[in-house]
């Protein structure tokens, strides 16, 4: 997610304040210390423009 984000020039901040989260929940995502909800992760998709599977993968 911190490639499509920066290849967009969105910063954590202004990222967060779309989605209705804080800072802190995209970072953690982005370093992988939290898995987003699904209401969340189809928000982020719809951000983006991509499908969830494109954005986020089981491990």
């Amino acid at each position: 997610m911190r490639d499509l984000r920066l290849a967009q020039g969105v910063s954590q901040s202004a990222l967060a304040e779309a989605l209705g989260v804080s800072r802190q929940t995209i970072n953690a995502i982005e370093n992988e210390r939290y898995d987003p909800s699904l209401p969340l992760a189809f928000a982020i998709a719809k951000i983006f423009d991509l499908s969830i599977e494109a954005i986020f993968t089981l491990d």
